[in-house]
């Protein structure tokens, strides 16, 4: 088992990230996943800054993808983070966040057949390989080549897929080393992980790193962990298909509710619907007792590396020390 943070350099600044990785780091987790958004502060140069700040933790945004970026631009990125921070790079990549992609104009058309374009043309790439590719659809490339950037060697870059719905699963267990799984609950798991093992086994793979990308609230005061989570919770809830509202025993009707006041800007009222079913559903939050109860049963699901998502709790300085000495 391995563990992960995440950081989104929104809410906090580019410094503040690059002490909570450093502090993240002595607690002996052992990935920084920073979250990529046109809105917020950009993930390159913030990895940059924790690669030269840290000396064991892996790094990579979480996550990229290929319509606000090219594959060449990730590939150049990816190996230059890689040199920076001695080894320790990895690349986050996903289909891309379709209530994001309309803001820019981008229509998000066959998001995962282009994800795996993508994904083949960033290995070729930090292989060395010149990339000629007419027959592709979307990345018709003609000799592109990295040639003024030091290469990871035969090793590579570890690739995680962003997934959730059953094709981008059964992606991630074909051309992926792992997958980061927005869930935090042993329900979703469970439908996911069997789609993954059968893609691995289809192509004969063994190893691969099941990422729980959790929504994570830890303090002492289960009151204030359970409060800091609930805001979370309902952006999820809000973006969540039936289905997956149904298996968690969510009322719809709330859920719609809980929606309309999310885009009326009145979180007052979400804080009103948003109940102990929504936070259980979307989010691990609690005691250190009941985190840690929650992460090990997300183990027992087939998770290979939990990653602790926003919120982290209502001190983040404060929650990642209690998930250090309590979870890690």
């Amino acid at each position: 088992m391995s563990y992960g943070i995440e950081f989104v350099p929104g809410n906090v600044n580019v410094k503040q990230v690059v002490n909570f990785c450093k502090l993240a780091e002595s607690k002996d987790i052992d990935f920084a996943w920073i979250t990529n958004h046109y809105n917020n502060r950009h993930c390159y140069p913030t990895l940059a800054a924790i690669a030269q700040a840290t000396t064991t933790l892996k790094m990579g945004p979480g996550i990229m993808n290929s319509f606000t970026d090219t594959p060449a631009a990730m590939a150049s990125f990816i190996c230059t983070l890689n040199e920076i921070s001695d080894g320790r790079a990895v690349l986050g990549i996903g289909p891309g966040d379709l209530s994001t992609l309309p803001k820019l104009s981008i229509a998000a058309e066959k998001p995962v057949a282009r994800l795996e374009e993508a994904i083949t043309v960033i290995r070729k790439l930090c292989a060395g390989e010149e990339v000629k590719t007419p027959d592709m659809q979307f990345f018709k490339y003609q000799g592109a080549k990295l040639t003024g950037v030091n290469l990871p060697g035969k090793k590579g870059i570890q690739v995680y897929v962003g997934a959730q719905g059953p094709k981008v699963l059964d992606l991630a267990g074909r051309v992926g080393d792992g997958a980061l799984i927005n869930a935090s609950n042993p329900k979703d798991f469970q439908v996911a992980i069997p789609i993954i093992k059968a893609a691995c086994d289809k192509v004969g793979k063994k190893g691969f790193d099941v990422g729980a990308y959790t929504a994570m609230s830890i303090d002492r005061d289960v009151k204030k962990a359970r409060n800091a989570a609930k805001i979370v919770a309902a952006f999820i809830a809000a973006g969540s298909p039936p289905d997956l509202l149904k298996r968690h025993g969510l009322d719809l009707g709330n859920v719609d509710k809980i929606k309309a006041a999310l885009g009326k800007f009145d979180f007052k009222t979400v804080g009103e619907l948003v109940g102990d079913k929504e936070i259980d559903a979307f989010t691990i939050a609690g005691t250190p007792e009941t985190v840690k109860q929650k992460c090990d049963e997300l183990k027992k699901a087939g998770v290979t590396q939990i990653i602790f998502g926003s919120p982290l709790g209502p001190d983040m300085t404060n929650s990642i020390r209690l998930l250090g000495k309590y979870v890690v």
